[in-house]
């Protein structure tokens, strides 16, 4: 057993296509696979519901996916039938609740915003329903796929809540503005297929091989040339908030960088030697 941290205790054991992490009786699981980082939401029996433990180990393992030069691409999913449904209200409703500013400040907002600077492709499975919070961690993500027995709802209104987590950040971008505000005012559920149709997401898969149809996706994404899509993801960010010739400078800004990489040097040569190149995310 090595104990990393309070919150992380890991019995490492040695597999096939890598260095498995087994997080049992954890509330989030971590496992190497290759080059990809697979965390798993593991409450299934709250439907993957946040609780202060789930929320901070989350951001333990994204900071340790981040850290780890091995990780070239972030896989999330949950366990059971579930992505998540969000808060657990449990914990806002007992004898000593949370109040709303510190699940926020202390555990949501933070996971977005390592998600968002990450310097690595983030990668949303959403094997089944993803509610509140839930949702809109996913929809934060770089790459937002989902099985056919998934679907999205900002379930906050039905509770007399605003979307939180990014939710009235990312979900106008996504959709527009007119049915975001639909969909946060009404709480509609949103199936996996129309959540497609309107652009909330990338591409549904069906049940029978989402897992290894979302895996794939992220394994793609591992050997591409990471440090291009780094920069990418940065232009992306920074696209929100520029004016268009803001963007441009960016893009010329951001373009130098990605041209000084070795990756793109790689991809040139690959190119004119006409073989597949070899991406090292450098």
């Amino acid at each position: 057993m090595i104990v990393k941290n309070p919150l992380i205790i890991l019995n490492a054991t040695e597999v096939t296509y890598g260095f498995l992490l087994s997080l049992s009786m954890n509330t989030v699981l971590y496992e190497q696979q290759d080059t990809v980082a697979v965390i798993r939401l593991n409450r299934p029996e709250k439907f993957n519901a946040f609780n202060r433990e789930m929320a901070l180990l989350f951001q333990e393992l994204l900071d340790k996916a981040a850290e780890d030069e091995e990780i070239r691409c972030i896989y999330i999913s949950g366990n059971g039938k579930a992505f998540s449904a969000g808060q657990d209200l449990g914990e806002v409703t007992g004898p000593a609740p949370f109040d709303f500013n510190r699940i926020l400040s202390e555990h949501y907002n933070p996971i977005i915003q390592r998600i968002r600077r990450i310097r690595k492709p983030v990668v949303a499975a959403v094997n089944g329903v993803a509610a509140g919070a839930g949702a809109n961690i996913a929809l934060c993500c770089d790459v937002v796929v989902a099985s056919t027995q998934a679907s999205f709802i900002q379930a906050f209104s039905k509770i007399g809540l605003i979307p939180d987590s990014g939710g009235t950040y990312f979900l106008p971008l996504l959709v527009g503005f007119q049915k975001a505000s639909a969909l946060a005012m009404l709480g509609d559920k949103v199936s996996a297929e129309e959540a497609e149709r309107i652009g909330m997401i990338y591409k549904v898969f069906p049940t029978e091989s989402f897992e290894s149809s979302s895996l794939s996706i992220a394994s793609v994404l591992s050997n591409m040339p990471t440090e291009g899509l780094a920069l990418t993801k940065q232009a992306l960010n920074e696209s929100v908030s520029n004016n268009l010739n803001q963007q441009l400078q960016s893009e010329d800004t951001l373009q130098k960088k990605a041209a000084a990489t070795t990756d793109y040097q790689e991809g040139i040569n690959a190119f004119m030697e006409k073989r597949t190149p070899v991406f090292k995310g450098k």
